[in-house]
């Protein structure tokens, strides 16, 4: 198949590698024209995939409309928050029949839409029923090395979703089908929060009982997000909910994780952005999750206390402090 893979971030990009090896036709658009003209000359992206040599059926650009022009499928990798931007570059490139697929997580800061919601605002309504939706855990490191991996995709159209499954599916990467796709979007972006979360307790010096606490306790404000805006509750003890939670809460290469561990250390926001060159999704997730939440009246503590210690200076101590001398409850969603 011919396919289009926009974003040549490190999860982009190790997408785009896993198609080229199953004899697909498969190019790769960059933002960086530069970096497309490295990945050209020497078949590695030295920035977010250093390491890993892409395979020969993998070509790469920096021209959006031509990209996508003619493609079976494309694929829709980029942050977030520029979604909306490229999809109205692309679209009208589009093929008819196109399979679109997202593995983007995220929700917008401004407009607080997922990318379900950006995609079906910006794309014509005989669209939306065939859009998939890929997630799950899965550290492109790891996927790249070939190592066992299990995600999901959602769809509202059983027969897109079977296809998307057959698409990505190879030896080491196995993908389920859900139809709950509010569920497996917000099962992926919430999960970058706790993450933070997660990362702070390490960095303080907590030990395990912090981490289950915050991963059990975690899991129940985003079940309860999830709920107000319709999605299943059993997605939440799937791969996109739990499965993606442990990943990213424990995993050393979790980049939310490792940005809540300089955190807790004392580092400031904006002196550890400023040495990252890959974007911590959960920074921005969390400030339009604790939006989303005040806006449905869903109540989020970890969430809230990560809003409060990104975005108002709060110290993580004090955080941690005021979670746990909150009124005591019963456990539940």
């Amino acid at each position: 198949m011919n396919i289009a893979v926009i974003g040549a971030g490190s999860w982009g990009t190790t997408l785009a590698d896993l198609l080229a090896r199953k004899g697909h036709q498969v190019t790769l658009w960059a933002y960086e024209a530069d970096l497309v003209e490295r990945m050209s000359a020497n078949r590695v992206n030295d920035l977010y995939l250093p390491g890993t040599v892409l395979h020969e059926n993998l070509t790469f650009s920096n021209d959006l409309p031509q990209t996508v022009t003619g493609r079976e499928v494309v694929l829709l990798v980029p942050p977030s928050q520029v979604m909306a931007g490229l999809i109205r570059v692309a679209a009208p490139h589009f093929a008819e029949d196109a399979l679109i697929i997202s593995a983007s997580k995220g929700i917008e800061t401004e407009t607080l839409r997922m990318m379900s919601e950006v995609l079906e605002d910006e794309l014509p309504a005989a669209r939306h029923a065939g859009l998939t939706f890929l997630s799950g855990p899965s550290f492109a490191k790891e996927v790249a090395a070939g190592m066992p991996t299990a995600v999901v995709v959602a769809s509202r159209d059983p027969q897109q979703a079977l296809r998307t499954q057959q698409i990505m599916s190879t030896e080491s990467f196995r993908t389920y089908t859900n139809n709950d796709i509010i569920g497996v979007e917000l099962g992926g972006a919430l999960k970058n929060v706790i993450a933070l979360a997660a990362g702070v307790a390490d960095g303080l010096g907590f030990g395990y009982n912090s981490r289950a606490a915050l991963i059990t306790r975690g899991l129940a404000e985003i079940t309860r997000l999830g709920l107000a805006k319709g999605a299943r509750p059993d997605t939440f003890a799937g791969l996109a909910g739990m499965g993606d939670l442990v990943l990213t809460c424990t995993g050393d290469l979790s980049r939310n994780r490792s940005v809540g561990i300089e955190l807790g250390r004392g580092r400031s926001l904006e002196e550890i952005m400023s040495g990252m060159n890959m974007v911590a999704e959960g920074v921005k997730t969390t400030l339009s999750t604790y939006r989303l939440a005040s806006k449905l009246g869903v109540e989020v503590p970890i969430t809230e206390q990560m809003y409060r210690i990104l975005y108002e200076g709060k110290s993580p101590r004090q955080a941690v402090s005021d979670l746990m001398a909150r009124d005591l409850k019963g456990e539940g969603f």
